[in-house]
């Protein structure tokens, strides 16, 4: 693996070349660095793309593993446990019931209903139940958002659906497929919007030129603010809060 060496700090990181890139791009992640280069770049002009970057990587890799250490992660799926969603931590209250199935619901917090068969630590079922629907309400919100923004602009993509992105939180494929990372449904509604609105206008501009910013501004004018807020949490959104610990 190739690496970076800034100061006394080494920084290794994946080299990706892509036909399909329209810019080279570097993508932070807690322990990843990843390094999208063009397909045509020689070697001498990856290595001066990442010199030019060299500062802005070193303060990311430490902003990363500095929220990433901080990160909440659910010790427990019990009563009184903390749950994210859309930005906020909802309380958990979890219950025995004599129903044949699992249920969730939500209001001003997460209550579970657990089948009568559940014996001995229902952990793995709490959260196997809770990552469902929250999947399920990421799916919804994305394509409310999607057929709003698509109906007011025209920008009507083949096929929009939400998956697990191990990285960035949303693409929007050559054909014009779009992709949404779930995980956003831990960030606040608005920061889930923007991403949606931001791979909406890549099927009008595909690269992330003047052009793109300006039509983005037209159609998603408060864009900078909910970017800012996913630049700052980004560790803790893309962290997995549902494994268990």
């Amino acid at each position: 693996m190739p690496s970076l060496r800034i100061g006394k700090v080494e920084i290794p990181y994946d080299l990706c070349r892509s036909a399909a890139a329209c810019e080279r791009r570097i993508t932070v992640t807690p322990n990843h660095v990843e390094v999208v280069a063009l397909a045509s770049d020689s070697d001498d002009e990856i290595e001066g793309f990442l010199n030019r970057k060299r500062q802005w990587l070193f303060n990311t890799v430490r902003e990363v593993e500095q929220a990433a250490a901080a990160r909440h992660s659910v010790p427990r799926f019990m009563t009184g446990s903390k749950i994210p969603f859309r930005g906020r931590k909802m309380p958990l209250t979890v219950r025995r019931t004599d129903a044949e199935c699992a249920r969730v619901t939500y209001r001003n917090g997460f209550v579970v209903d657990l089948p009568h068969w559940t014996k001995g630590d229902p952990d793995r079922l709490v959260a196997s139940e809770l990552k469902h629907w929250l999947k399920r309400r990421a799916r919804r919100d994305v394509n409310e958002i999607a057929k709003s923004f698509g109906n007011r602009f025209d920008l009507m993509p083949p096929s929009i659906r939400v998956a697990d992105l191990t990285n960035g939180w949303g693409a929007c494929g050559l054909t014009g497929n779009i992709v949404i990372n779930w995980h956003l449904i831990f960030a606040p509604k608005k920061v889930l919007e923007y991403v949606v609105v931001h791979e909406l206008a890549h099927l009008r501009h595909r690269s992330h030129g003047p052009e793109f910013w300006a039509f983005l501004t037209c159609i998603y004018p408060s864009y900078d603010k909910a970017k800012g807020w996913l630049n700052q949490h980004e560790a803790t959104v893309s962290g997995n809060f549902l494994e268990i610990v």
